[in-house]
């Protein structure tokens, strides 16, 4: 059955039926750009998530091995206390650049769907002034 052309000829109610079928649609097709953007945004927060487990576990293997190379090697011209504490120091710097890097990483992170925010916006706009 073809729906019939808006007009005069059209009763209110299926006015008000092809109305309510819209909103669905558009309300629908909200909830999906939603989803899409959420989803994206998870994708990078699992990368930045990554950067850190990955910048913290190659961290330590290098800060063990290295600290112990270097203070064996400074320990042959000082105290093996205060070569242990100038290699302590290097890495704490080390560490410190990669914290830094990790969270402007995660800065980038949107936790908000701006996309679907803003065509939300514009629906309730369009919906309390649909001849504009």
């Amino acid at each position: 059955m073809a729906p019939e052309p808006r007009g005069q000829d059209s009763s209110v109610g299926q006015l008000l039926s092809e109305m309510t079928s819209d909103i669905q649609t558009l309300f629908r097709q909200e909830v999906e750009l939603a989803k899409a953007e959420i989803r994206e945004e998870a994708g990078k927060a699992g990368k930045a998530a990554g950067m850190y487990g990955g910048a913290g576990f190659g961290g330590y293997m290098v800060a063990l091995f290295a600290s112990l190379a270097a203070m064996f090697g400074l320990a042959n011209v000082m105290d093996t206390g205060w070569a242990a504490l100038i290699v302590t120091a290097v890495w704490a710097g080390i560490a410190a650049v990669l914290f830094v890097m990790g969270r402007s990483r995660m800065r980038e992170v949107s936790p908000k769907p701006q996309q679907t925010v803003e065509t939300l916006k514009e629906d309730a706009q369009w919906a309390r002034h649909p001849s504009k």
